[in-house]
């Protein structure tokens, strides 16, 4: 049995003067830098038509199982702020609109 979960797409809204990016969060307008790439809700980033996962997701995962250094979530923290760059929206599963939770 397969189990989808519902996503909200969370469309960045871009400030060039302050060189910040935020998103309309259940908590507010939050930065994407400081907040959700740091959210247990945060599933990716949106870039064009797909959606690259979040690289701190995947390196938290690494860091439990195989061991890996804190340099892995530092890579990690500079992919994420890569696909910002690149990309227009977050997808964040809080379908309860709980707002931030800390992803570690």
């Amino acid at each position: 049995m397969i189990i989808l979960r519902e996503m909200k797409t969370l469309p960045f809204q871009r400030d060039t003067a302050k060189n910040r990016v935020t998103v309309a969060c259940a908590a507010g307008s939050v930065s994407v830098y400081s907040t959700c790439a740091y959210c247990r809700h945060c599933q990716g980033v949106r870039v064009g038509d797909r959606l690259a996962p979040s690289p701190q997701v995947k390196a938290l995962s690494d860091l439990r199982h195989l061991g890996v250094g804190d340099e892995t979530l530092m890579n990690a923290a500079l992919m994420f702020n890569t696909l910002v760059r690149d990309g227009s929206a977050i997808e964040c599963d809080d379908d309860n609109n709980q707002g931030f939770q800390k992803l570690y």
